[in-house]
């Protein structure tokens, strides 16, 4: 449960680093499109939002700090004529930058042609590709590790003399998770890691008019596209006046599509390996029930993530619903420097109880995760002191142990307080009558995709792309000092 707006103040949810939207569109608006794009995309990302757009001479850029609404304006968008483009909202992982330079999309340039790149994931091998660059005399200002695929992709189709080529090869380079979308003057291309890790839909505008690539398909939605497919894990897709054409850009591995997508990243409107999102986050709380009983007067779900797994446990366990929290949604991040009572007052500003329902009642609190446990013991604590008689945690995730390496905000293992305490230690702090967690099994059973294999690594330390052992050595707790169930 994220609640924090205050900065240096760690989220207790996992997040997630991005969205990316592209669009090959000719005679439309794609600027505005994309804007459009990106709003619906912006759960993903809040600190800044970018568009690149391709006049088939040259790439145009606008990108600043902030939410799309506040990135862009009438005239910003009026400049942005074009055929194509992509755009890009983000959110910085745990040691990210949060700064104009580190925004996207990132520029690179092949002798004197431009190209421009968005990248939602994380790339494990971000060192030895700087390396690369630096050797080759190439200057990077964000020193993201999206900024040094772009630079890789610009300096090898300058070797190859063709940007295919040169795609091709840069993923043959780099490591990790990446969803990207790219526009040079005349073409979009949209490609994906090997294990299809982070997700990257494929859709069509109405009469031929064009195509459409984004994060989730609520970005499809607003722009008026309909889904065609994913790209594939490996593929590269490119978008011109020749149309829609697909190669491989490196072989697929086994499938390894990131699960929190469904217990939180995503919208609810989205669907995702032909499985509806909101419909799998239903049956998260059907089979918590199943697996975590309780006996209580109510079940309420933490605001947005939360509610439809409640109202799933509600119907399994035959406990009422009711939505007894209020979100308020007009609440973005401050940079008002907090004081210490104002921290503690945090959760109020974006959530609150409503005594009049929860007063002497037994809860079972509905919640996607607990990731560093500090946000669920101030909402603990604000259910009591609103009259709440118990308070029941259940949690639609597993217990979160392993750091994750390829686009979520928890890189050392030490921020984990499950890595850390027990369930009864865990239940202590943050001060519920009772706490538990839905199974990995349980998990994977609510999910009920089009392939069968999903990223849990977060939850079982099975990583899917090798992680190199000077990442391990600052981001794992020493060994047996885990607490690892």
């Amino acid at each position: 449960m994220s609640t924090s707006v205050f900065p240096g103040e760690r989220p207790d949810r996992l997040e997630e680093e991005c969205g990316v939207f592209g669009i090959y569109a000719p005679g439309l608006d794609v600027a505005r499109m994309t804007c459009f794009g990106l709003q619906a995309l912006q759960h993903r990302g809040q600190e800044s939002a970018g568009i690149a757009v391709g006049d088939g001479a040259t790439i145009l850029a606008s990108k600043d700090l902030g939410l799309v609404t506040q990135a862009f304006n009438e005239s910003a968008l009026a400049a942005l004529k074009g055929d194509l483009a992509i755009g890009h909202v983000r959110y910085s992982t745990s040691g990210g930058v949060e700064s104009w330079e580190a925004a996207q999309p990132h520029i690179s340039a092949i002798d004197e042609v431009l190209i421009a790149l968005a990248h939602n994931g994380t790339l494990v091998n971000t060192n030895a590709l700087k390396a690369r660059l630096v050797d080759h005399g190439v200057h990077l200002r964000a020193g993201t590790d999206s900024e040094a695929a772009a630079k890789i992709i610009g300096e090898v189709t300058r070797e190859t003399h063709s940007l295919r080529d040169g795609i091709r090869m840069a993923m043959k380079m780099i490591e990790g998770a990446y969803a990207m979308v790219l526009v040079s003057p005349d073409s979009l291309y949209a490609f994906r890691d090997p294990n299809g890790i982070r997700p990257l839909v494929v859709g069509q505008l109405p009469d031929d008019r064009g195509w459409v690539v984004a994060s989730e398909t609520c970005g499809l939605d607003i722009v008026g596209a309909t889904f065609i497919r994913e790209v594939a894990p490996g593929e590269i897709i490119r978008f011109n006046k020749e149309g829609m054409v697909s190669e491989m850009g490196v072989e697929p591995r086994k499938r390894a599509s990131c699960i929190f997508e469904y217990v939180y990243f995503a919208r609810p409107d989205s669907v995702m390996d032909g499985q509806s999102v909101y419909l799998a986050r239903r049956e998260m709380g059907k089979i918590l029930a199943r697996e975590a009983p309780a006996e209580a007067d109510l079940v309420v779900g933490v605001p947005d993530s939360g509610l439809p797994s409640a109202m799933g446990y509600s119907l399994e366990s035959g406990i009422p619903y009711s939505n007894a929290i209020v979100k308020n949604r007009y609440v973005g991040r401050t940079f008002i420097e907090p004081t210490d009572e104002m921290r503690q007052m945090g959760i109020r500003i974006k959530l609150n109880p409503l005594s009049s329902i929860i007063k002497d009642q037994r809860l079972v609190i509905i919640d996607d995760s607990i990731v560093r446990g500090n946000t669920s013991k101030k909402l603990v604590t604000m259910l009591r002191e609103a009259g709440a008689r118990e308070v029941h945690m259940r949690i639609v995730s597993p217990e979160v142990r392993w750091p994750c390496f390829y686009g979520i905000d928890t890189d050392t293992q030490d921020q984990l307080i499950a890595a850390n305490m027990t369930n009864e230690e865990m239940c202590e702090f943050i001060g519920a009558d009772s706490l538990a967690f839905i199974s990995v099994e349980g998990l994977h059973a609510s999910v009920a995709c089009e392939h069968p294999g999903f990223c849990d690594a977060c939850f079982t330390g099975d990583y899917p792309v090798a992680i190199p052992d000077t990442m391990k050595a600052k981001s794992f707790l020493p060994e047996g000092s885990a607490i690892l169930g």
